[in-house]
């Protein structure tokens, strides 16, 4: 199938599936025109990218896990990948308390100004 189709099929827009291959994580074949040719399988690999996109996971995690997740289960591909999924809900839990921290932080701001406002009115 061509990309307009495996973007149809997987609500991928075409810039992203071009991304996906840039960054390793997709693959495709070329036809004797040049276009890029996916597989029915290219589907649900589409869909699990979307999946760990959407976890907040970059791109070079992704990189990382994807042999884990897709070459198969076992019991080495499934610690290696729950210990690294933990490590990434770490960091974004602690990314959550910063920006936690900065939204008190401006709505202390906030307050300020309508307090000096109220202040300053005639």
């Amino acid at each position: 199938m061509r990309i307009g189709d495996l973007s149809e099929r997987t609500g991928a827009s075409v810039r992203s599936l071009r991304y996906y291959e840039q960054q390793g994580l997709l693959s495709s074949t070329r036809s004797a025109g040049g276009h890029r040719r996916y597989t029915e399988e290219d589907i649900d690999r589409v869909r699990y990218l979307q999946r760990l996109y959407l976890a907040g996971l970059s791109s070079r995690t992704i990189a990382v896990l994807l042999p884990w997740c897709l070459s198969g289960p076992s019991i080495e591909n499934t610690d290696a990948a729950h210990v690294r999924l933990v490590e990434e809900r770490q960091k974004l839990k602690a990314h959550i308390t910063e920006l936690s921290q900065t939204l008190s932080s401006l709505d202390e701001l906030i307050a300020s100004n309508r307090a000096f406002r109220a202040s300053d009115a005639p």
